[in-house]
This record gives structure tokens, C-alpha cells and sequence, in this order.
């Protein structure tokens, strides 16, 4: 099955039912592409044509301090270089936020997040003052500690107050509130590189990245709200992207759940490293497709280099 709800039920989120095969390619406009951005565009489209499927491109520009013009029509020109071909019109989700708030409002209306008030320097001060006591903090699969549970625990009263009176705060999801309001476990179908070799039905375990943000008090969404709001109304039934986000699978099952949005299959694939085996980064400026045109590359050295022939649309 390609395309499925997580409850069955009918949501204003979801514009129409897919009845082919949807890939996407999803950047963000926040730097230059790299090879493993090749390597993910590129399967994508290869996985689409082989399926008689559509291939989408989004482009992902929430964070609007990072993310300019210039770098988004950069993407289009290193993906048209490349040979690909998308749908038009692209959606770039900063032209969507009203999308994001609704789901935002039934989260906030479900009482399963919360306003979080504690700046970072406050957190670094909770946790060392914790682990100065001798209690190990608890971190997420990244190595990030868990968020303390101040905020979770303050009084109404107290955060009306500081609503009020304009602190920033940030919109995180009470995990314990959020699994619990989901019947039984969840899971997704996987047939990736996961972890060790993880492939099938993968449990989820959302519980593991503790009180995650899901929006903020200027932006109404994060990575995780939007990618799922996304997807379910692009109609993506087919999650192709990076083994670095397997485990982030997990919090995006649980707001499907929770917002009664469709489930993707997803496939988790290797990502290319660097001669130090590190994961590509954009902000070293790790092996830009455009400095390797510029260098005379063409490509089909790139297909070539991450192992992929290139699609055929």
C-alpha cells in the first residue's frame, strides 16, 4: 500500500489521495548543494521513474535568516545541470505557513504541547547543575541532552502570565502527553541502509528525543511539523532522504498519529562521506556540485562518483 492514514480518518490537512507513486526531493535554501545532495535528488528521481511515479521538489526555507533567493535558484540550476526534471510550481514552505498553524492549533486545542520559556544558557544550567548533583542527563539519538522538564511542569497561571507579557517562547510537544493520546505503538515500513541493517516494520520509539520543538512564537513550525504537513498534502507516498533523519522517522510517526495524516513508506539511504568519514556538510563547504562544474566536472561524474545512473525522465 502506498498511500495510508494513521486513524482512518478524514482531515482537512489532506487536499486529495494519491493513487501513484510521489517521490520528493526536499533542500533547504540555506546553502550551496553538495554530492550528498546529488546522491538524494538523484535516487529519488530514479526511484520515481522506475515506478511510473511523479518526482517533486520542495524547497524547505523556514529559516528565513539563513535561506535567500540566490541560494534557492542555485538549487534549481545545480538540479537542472544534473539532467532532473520536477513538477511545477515548486512549494517552498515559507508561502505556506497558514498550513503549519493550522496544525499547530490542533496540537496546542489536543493540550500535548506546551510554551517553553528556559533560554539555552538557562538549560546548559539545569543540566550542569543536575550532573554536578551526579545524575548522568539523558541525551537524544544526535547526543543533544533531552529538554529539563520545567517548563512541562509550570502552573497554567504562570504561563498565561509570561504569554502576556511577550517572553519568547517556543511550542514543545509534551511527550508523554503526545503518546499517551496515541493508541497502542506505532511504526513505519522501511526499506533503507537503516542502522545495522534495519529494514521491515521499525518500531517507533519517539520517546527517545524527549520534549522536541514544534514551532515558535514568530515561526509556527519547525522541521518536524512542517515535514509532515508537507508531505501529506503534496501526497508523498514514498520518503527517500538520509540515514542521518532514520530516527527522526520516529517523532514525524508520532505527529502523523496525532494529526491523523497519511504514512509514507520510507527508505533511509547511505550518505556520502567525507575522506574522514564524516557526514557532507554545507557549512564547511564540503564538495559543492557547483565548484565541481566550475572544476570541469560533468554529470555524469557525478552520477558516477555516488553511484548512481542518472534518471531517466
Amino acid at each position: 500500500m502506498f498511500y495510508q492514514c494513521g486513524d482512518g480518518r478524514r482531515n482537512p490537512l489532506l487536499a486529495r489521495t494519491m493513487t501513484v507513486p510521489v517521490f520528493r526531493f526536499a533542500p533547504s535554501s540555506n546553502g550551496a548543494l553538495h554530492l550528498g545532495h546529488a546522491y538524494s535528488a538523484l535516487l529519488n528521481a530514479s526511484l520515481a521513474g522506475a515506478a511510473g511515479g511523479r518526482f517533486l521538489l520542495r524547497i524547505e526555507d523556514i529559516d528565513t535568516t539563513r535561506c535567500t533567493p540566490e541560494l534557492e535558484n542555485q538549487i534549481y540550476h545545480d538540479l537542472a545541470w544534473l539532467g532532473l526534471q520536477w513538477e511545477t510550481p515548486v512549494r517552498r514552505q515559507s508561502q505556506h505557513m497558514d498550513d503549519y498553524t493550522q496544525a499547530l492549533e490542533r496540537l496546542i486545542e489536543a493540550e500535548i504541547v506546551y510554551p517553553s520559556f528556559m533560554s539555552r544558557q538557562d538549560v546548559r544550567g539545569y543540566i550542569a547543575e543536575s550532573e554536578a548533583r551526579g545524575h548522568a542527563w539523558p541525551r537524544d539519538p544526535d547526543g543533544a541532552p533531552l529538554f529539563p522538564p520545567v517548563d512541562r511542569d509550570r502552573p497554567p497561571s504562570d504561563r498565561r502570565r509570561r504569554m502576556e507579557e511577550g517572553e519568547p517562547f517556543a511550542w514543545r510537544l509534551d511527550m508523554n502527553a503526545a503518546t499517551a493520546h496515541v493508541a497502542g505503538p506505532i511504526s513505519w515500513e522501511e526499506s533503507g541502509d537503516g542502522p545495522d541493517g534495519e529494514t521491515g516494520r521499525i518500531t517507533a520509539r519517539p520517546e527517545i528525543w524527549g520534549d522536541v520543538i514544534i514551532a515558535r512564537k514568530e515561526m509556527p513550525t519547525s522541521y518536524h511539523l512542517s515535514v509532515v504537513v508537507d508531505d501529506a498534502l503534496q501526497g508523498i507516498t514514498h520518503v527517500v532522504r538520509g540515514r542521518d533523519l532514520f530516527h527522526a522517522t520516529a517523532v514525524h510517526r508520532l505527529l502523523q498519529e496525532l494529526l491523523g495524516l497519511p504514512v509514507p513508506h520510507y527508505h533511509h539511504h547511505t550518505l556520502i562521506l567525507d575522506e574522514d568519514g564524516r557526514k557532507l556538510s554545507k557549512s564547511r563547504g564540503d564538495t559543492g556540485i557547483a565548484a565541481l562544474r566550475a572544476a570541469g566536472a560533468t554529470p555524469a561524474d557525478i552520477a558516477r562518483i555516488v553511484g548512481i545512473a542518472p534518471a531517466v525522465r
